[in-house]
């Protein structure tokens, strides 16, 4: 029981932290309106989201190398530390004067790093427990916890806010946190004296350079991005600038991993057409996904006027759509290759995409037959993300040996995440910059105040509905551009060694 005791409490926090990845999605606008800001400056809550994503992108890399000299469990141990840390840090943001959204924005990017040194250090874990072909059932059924905690994170973030309305609402999943993660944390130091595979092989020194260089990098890409002034324009002041100078730190740390880390990342995956192609679709896939997570909600507060479960919920069709096609594709790969597959359900979600774009004000009214007409959109697109997880991570897999098998998995969720971050913070900008341009200045010649006010709330959420359409119309195009590069790059069947 010692092994998969281990590998169970190392899954467990990974869920902990993926759900948190993206509760925020639904815990928004209240966490928002907690701090002071207002739906006309909803743009500057972007951070709240990108700020985890950031800290949660350059963990992975850094703290999977740090495991390696340090050992897995002491690290996993102090990742649990700063995420129980900045749980508690985003929980009392807006408390004080001082903890504003600065203080909430620090709270997640803390969080992120903890979470996001997770992921590397639990397959890492999986890898050094398990061999042949229990090493692939292990490094599966860790993968299966950190898609299953990024697919709930929504739900449960509505879920046990509104449970705890009484006792802090939204900052009560955040102290909940604190508990999980101490019982995660305790119960694998306990359990990792029963059993093997704790014991680093090398200690060599962490490269702190490539570190610094991938933060920074990924910082200044978050900084191009975000929108100051969406009034005006859609795009940072510092655009090109920041964005010039991030791309070229990028491009530095990249050449020194390829020089450094040679023989933990094989140069002929490096090299390979479908490697590359299997990244880029990632990446491509993640920023649509962060489209559903992320829109979906809004829409349902700021247009179709549900209550914070009830905007959660909305998301429940796609929540489930997402593990039943990641099952179906998995089975269907098998059969029909990994480039059908995963070219197959990403061209569904476009379409589902592409029928949100034409969503209406009273769509929640318009059914078939019993059906809502937005739970078959929002069910497929979710099942055709799904399907894509599997042929496209087998594809990763295929091109490395088994040893490697932790490294490429990792490849797969960071190139996945890194197209979250990107993703939200582009189209946030472009969205509340068209935001601002469809409203302008609204002329309101209603008799009485109350018929103002209503006037000002169906124009605003007019606006918002054009603005979403248009999203998901640029969601839609996403996922076709990531079809053609799956098609192009991606082997038509599974060739693993």
């Amino acid at each position: 029981m010692g092994k998969p005791l281990l590998l169970g409490l190392a899954g467990a926090g990974l869920f902990i932290a993926a759900l948190d990845a993206y509760v925020v999605v639904t815990l928004l606008p209240a966490m928002t309106g907690d701090v002071g800001l207002t739906i006309e400056h909803f743009e500057q809550a972007t951070p709240i989201v990108t700020g985890f994503l950031a800290g949660y992108v350059i963990a992975m890399p850094l703290l999977g190398a740090y495991s390696d000299a340090r050992g897995r469990v002491p690290v996993y141990v102090g990742c649990m530390a700063a995420f129980a840390i900045g749980s508690v840090i985003t929980a009392t943001a807006g408390l004080w004067s001082f903890a504003g959204l600065p203080w909430m924005v620090a709270g997640r990017f803390v969080q992120g790093v903890g979470g996001g040194g997770l992921v590397p250090l639990s397959l890492a874990l999986a890898a050094d427990l398990y061999r042949d072909r229990a090493r692939t059932t292990a490094l599966g059924s860790v993968a299966a916890m950190q898609e299953a905690g990024s697919v709930f994170g929504p739900l449960y973030g509505a879920t046990i806010a509104a449970a705890a309305a009484n006792a802090g609402g939204w900052r009560f999943v955040f102290w909940l946190n604190i508990p999980l993660a101490a019982i995660c944390a305790g119960g694998l130091v306990l359990a990792s004296r029963r059993a093997v595979g704790d014991s680093p092989s090398d200690r060599s020194s962490v490269d702190w350079v490539s570190a610094a260089l991938l933060g920074i990098g990924l910082g200044l890409l978050v900084l191009a991005l975000y929108p100051d002034d969406p009034e005006h324009r859609a795009i940072n002041s510092l655009f090109v600038p920041a964005g010039a100078v991030g791309l070229v730190l990028l491009g530095v740390y990249g050449w020194r991993q390829m020089r450094r880390l040679e023989p933990l990342i094989p140069r002929e995956l490096l090299r390979s057409r479908a490697f590359i192609g299997a990244t880029t679709a990632n990446v491509l896939i993640g920023a649509a996904l962060m489209v559903a997570l992320v829109d979906v909600p809004l829409l349902g507060r700021l247009v179709f006027n549900l209550d914070q479960l009830g905007s959660g919920l909305l998301l429940t069709q796609f929540l489930i759509g997402v593990p039943v096609g990641a099952a179906i594709g998995g089975v269907v790969a098998g059969r029909a290759g990994m480039r059908l597959t995963a070219t197959g359900g990403i061209v569904l979600s476009a379409i589902a995409f592409l029928l949100m774009s034409g969503w209406r004000a009273d769509e929640l009214a318009l059914h078939w037959g019993p059906v809502r007409q937005a739970d078959v959109a929002l069910a497929a697109c979710g099942l055709g993300f799904g399907v894509v997880i599997a042929p496209l991570t087998a594809a990763v897999l295929g091109l490395t040996r088994s040893q490697r098998h932790g490294l490429a998995t990792s490849l797969v969720v960071l190139a996945r995440t890194v197209g979250m971050l990107i993703g939200l913070s582009a189209l946030t900008a472009f969205g509340l910059y068209r935001f601002h341009q469809i409203l302008g200045t609204p002329v309101l010649n209603d008799p009485d105040l109350r018929a103002r006010i209503k006037h000002l709330a169906a124009l605003v959420a007019d606006a918002f509905l054009r603005e979403y359409r248009e999203i998901f119309l640029i969601a839609a195009g996403l996922c076709v551009v990531a079809a053609v590069v799956i098609v192009l790059t991606v082997r038509p069947r599974d060739e693993s060694r």
